[in-house]
């Protein structure tokens, strides 16, 4: 299937068929799998090479490189059918996380760079992720610690990450730095490196989570790393604008994930009232249950409404504040219906909720990443606040 970043050039019938592609993707290579990939604490590399054959790791990406230039409309089903389908946050998060990794190579890499990074890793032979937390602090990204100083032709970096996805089989690592003088402080002061993943110096832990458990999350140290310049992402000290830019397309990214996981404890929430039965009847046939059942339909087609909405204003190109402003917000309704959703369905099983191998209770664990990462919801309402200009 061939389209164009154009989104009136994208038919219902592409929507429907990568839909339809994905959706039988994640039904056979990943939904049977994930319980034990999460007791694994991983999933296998391979699983890469296997959505990359399909075209998923290069929706949205220049064909020279191995993509499909792709719309947001087009993406949207993307994200939404691997989570309703795959039911799985760790694999989605680790599986993905090109899409944060690489948009900043795309957009200021060199040429060069750009074509010894971005095939490889759309391929599926090669793994991307993106590095901004510090231990210090995450969203106020101004105050970063992290620190690359200029020697001849390389960059000397020191400092910790935390909370990396795909933090410990990363090959490529979009790091946030400080550049210039060794007191510079502020936005201005950021820079984007782009660290190959075997450098001397790059040590990784792991760390231990609540949810996405087959996703591999990693605390980063930096001591002494040598990074050739050639890697520097744009100009020096232009970072934050940079990383504000790329969190717009994550903030979509995990709206609409959060949407197909709503959906993933609806269907199995329905699909339980139907067959579970107490008291003489099935659980679906007491109005309780049905109007859960409801409350979690209404939250989930009005965030879809909304998804389609946000997609539609960036494909026309309005990517403006007020479009900022939408893409805060709508995380903010999208995660909170996961929320509703995740907690109606586990009630609705029972104790069956509460017991691990259900989607519901996975779903439940993972709700609350999708809650802070890309942005809290307190920095949303904030951030979107200042574009409105309220």
């Amino acid at each position: 299937m061939t389209v164009t970043s154009d989104a009136s050039s994208v038919s219902d019938e592409d929507r429907t068929a990568l839909a339809d592609t994905v959706t039988r993707f994640a039904r056979t290579e990943i939904a049977p799998h994930v319980d034990a990939w999460d007791a694994a604490g991983e999933f296998p590399r391979s699983l890469y090479r296997r959505a990359a054959d399909l075209g998923l790791l290069g929706l949205g990406y220049p064909e020279q490189y191995g993509g499909t230039p792709a719309s947001y409309a087009l993406r949207l089903p993307l994200w939404r059918a691997l989570s309703r389908h795959g039911a799985s946050g760790g694999v989605l998060a680790s599986l993905l996380s090109h899409n944060i990794g690489l948009p900043p190579v795309l957009a200021h890499g060199s040429d060069a760079v750009r074509a010894e990074v971005i095939p490889s890793v759309l391929a599926g032979e090669q793994i991307a992720a993106l590095a901004i937390t510090e231990p210090g602090g995450g969203s106020d990204v101004a105050q970063l610690k992290t620190t690359a100083r200029r020697e001849g032709d390389e960059y000397i970096v020191n400092g910790e990450k935390v909370f990396i996805t795909s933090g410990m089989r990363a090959d490529w690592i979009t790091v946030a730095v400080r550049t210039g003088d060794a007191g510079s402080k502020g936005s201005g002061g950021i820079s984007m490196l782009l660290i190959p993943g075997h450098s001397a110096g790059l040590s990784r832990s792991k760390l231990d989570k609540m949810g996405w458990l087959c996703s591999d999350t990693a605390h980063l140290r930096f001591d002494n790393v040598r990074v050739p310049a050639r890697y520097l992402l744009g100009e020096e000290g232009a970072g934050f604008r940079i990383i504000m830019a790329n969190f717009n397309g994550e903030r979509f990214g995990l709206a609409a994930s959060a949407l197909g996981f709503a959906e993933a404890c609806y269907d199995e929430a329905l699909a339980w009232a139907r067959q579970r039965k107490t008291f003489g009847a099935a659980l679906v046939e007491h109005q309780v249950i049905r109007h859960k059942l409801v409350d979690m339909q209404m939250r989930i087609q009005s965030t879809a409404a909304w998804c389609e909405s946000v997609a539609a204003q960036a494909d026309a190109g309005r990517t403006g504040p007020d479009w900022v402003a939408q893409v805060c917000l709508l995380k903010n309704h999208a995660t909170q219906t996961m929320q509703f959703c995740a907690d109606q369905a586990v009630q609705i099983l029972g104790g069956m909720g509460f017991m691990r191998g259900t989607v519901s209770e996975r779903i439940y664990r993972e709700v609350k990443v999708m809650m802070i990462g890309g942005g809290a919801e307190e920095i949303m309402k904030d951030l979107a606040a200042k574009q409105l200009g309220i």
